[in-house]
């Protein structure tokens, strides 16, 4: 489980997500995965940026699955109450941070994320070097830090996996620092610069 806050890395975010609402414009389902969500502060950055993009009903139509692997098997009780120590949250921009968290009742110097954010995000237990997907056809997976961990070997068969798994022309946002893989390179196109943005090929 990595550790991570929210609104990190938040240019290519926010760039996954309105590539990810062009592609999904129509849609009855926009699906998303995040994959090593860590304590739920990635997958819930994500929603926030969608649902300011997005009218309530259009957000309505929003699934994230939020994954990871904790040995202790207790990191879905934590992300799923959505709270966090307020000195935590000083990153998130003031506007944001009104609107889409509140007090925790009886738990002085906590706060939450609000429900209209919470009730799209579903946390899920998942061993990525499983190879199981949570799903399929998704329209952006977002996966950081998280590969760095894996050999060389175990990346490639990942990364197929998550080809397999998004919707035709769906995006894999990943950190600066990611390569794709040369044997695999055919599989998705880079859609910046610095590559933390590629879209799926076939």
């Amino acid at each position: 489980m990595a550790f991570t806050f929210f609104f990190r890395d938040l240019p290519v975010l926010e760039y996954a997500v309105e590539h990810t609402l062009k592609l999904a414009l129509g849609r009855l389902r926009i699906k998303v995965w995040d994959a090593g969500c860590a304590l739920g502060q990635e997958p819930y950055t994500l929603a926030i940026l969608f649902a300011e993009r997005m009218g309530d009903m259009g957000f309505n139509t929003l699934y994230l699955d939020a994954t990871d692997y904790d040995s202790e098997n207790n990191f879905g009780d934590i992300v799923t109450a959505a709270e966090y120590k307020t000195e935590e949250l000083q990153r998130i921009p003031p506007e944001i941070f009104r609107k889409y968290f509140e007090e925790v009742a009886g738990k002085s110097g906590y706060h939450k994320v609000i429900d209209r954010i919470r009730n799209r995000v579903f946390f899920k237990y998942n061993d990525l070097l499983q190879l199981q997907p949570v799903g399929s056809d998704y329209s952006l997976i977002v996966c950081k830090n998280v590969l760095l961990h894996f050999s060389y070997e175990q990346r490639i068969e990942v990364l197929r996996m998550y080809h397999r798994s998004l919707a035709p022309g769906g995006f894999f946002a990943t950190e600066n620092t990611q390569k794709i893989p040369t044997e695999i390179s055919h599989l998705f196109e880079p859609m910046t610069p610095d590559a933390q943005l590629f879209r799926k090929v076939g």
